[in-house]
């Protein structure tokens, strides 16, 4: 759980590995649920905070994510938000978002970026005032999401947009990944020191059953090998210190896809 200035983020896990949230805006009476992983557990989490559900914030069309849409769109009423790209594809949705759009209500001041990559027509919802965001599947905590149906081309100038915010932005990103990640992230850049001291503290959460979501776009600059194509560690690593910046993220991608 976490507090912003405006508005209240209350996380909880749900499913195999994923993570539902609430925002709740206390003063005018809305919540606002990132996703619909689970109808079971949202409602659980509503329950718990006595809070009701105004709004549902799609971040893109997978079934983890916008599948408990209509079950909950027909208890409570809410009104759906989702990628104007995806449109078709998301059950309920009464308003179409695309870069550059403000969400607004009540507090909830979010603005889209679209995101291609994992999906074609994936966006993320970037809180400035709070410096908190939204990025569903295509930032993990030292990882990016898979392309299923975009281009390598699409996720690394996806992932630029995000780097482009402040370091101290708080990242939301919709799953548990962060352990297998980090053992992927130190077969790319075995001496880079904030990576293996992050790998260890990120063991020492697991362990213990914490989460190690929300994460920070510095650190994640600094230990994400995803944002790294750039470092001449990686490069060296890889044995090819010549390519652009976007062949470097490409080979770094088709090797996690193989990574076990």
């Amino acid at each position: 759980m976490a507090n912003s200035t405006t508005f209240e983020i209350y996380m909880f896990p749900c499913l195999k590995d994923n993570y539902g949230f609430l925002l709740h805006d206390a003063d005018n009476d809305l919540t606002a649920a990132i996703d619909t992983p689970d109808v079971d557990a949202i409602e659980k989490a509503l329950t718990e905070k006595d809070w009701q559900l105004t709004h549902i914030l799609n971040t893109h069309h997978h079934w983890d994510h916008a599948g408990g849409n209509l079950e909950l769109k027909k208890k409570t009423g809410c009104l759906i938000a989702g990628p104007h790209a995806e449109a078709s594809s998301i059950p309920g949705i009464d308003i179409q978002l695309r870069e550059g759009d403000i969400f607004q209500s009540g507090k909830f001041s979010a603005k889209i970026y679209d995101t291609p990559g994992h999906t074609s027509g994936h966006i993320v919802y970037h809180f400035e005032n709070e410096n908190v965001a939204f990025v569903g599947d295509t930032l993990f905590a030292m990882g990016c999401g898979r392309l299923f149906e975009g281009t390598a081309e699409q996720m690394w100038n996806s992932l630029q947009k995000i780097m482009q915010w402040p370091d101290e932005t708080i990242i939301y990103c919709a799953h548990e990944y962060t352990q297998a990640n980090a053992r992927f992230a130190l077969t790319i850049e075995p001496h880079n020191k904030d990576l293996i001291t992050r790998a260890k503290n990120v063991d020492k959460l697991r362990t213990a059953g914490n989460p190690t979501i929300p994460t920070i776009l510095g650190l994640e600059k600094e230990t994400n090998p995803f944002l790294r194509p750039m470092s001449a560690s990686i490069r060296n690593t890889l044995k090819i210190t010549h390519e652009t910046d976007l062949e470097v993220f490409t080979e770094i991608r088709q090797l996690k896809d193989k990574f076990r």
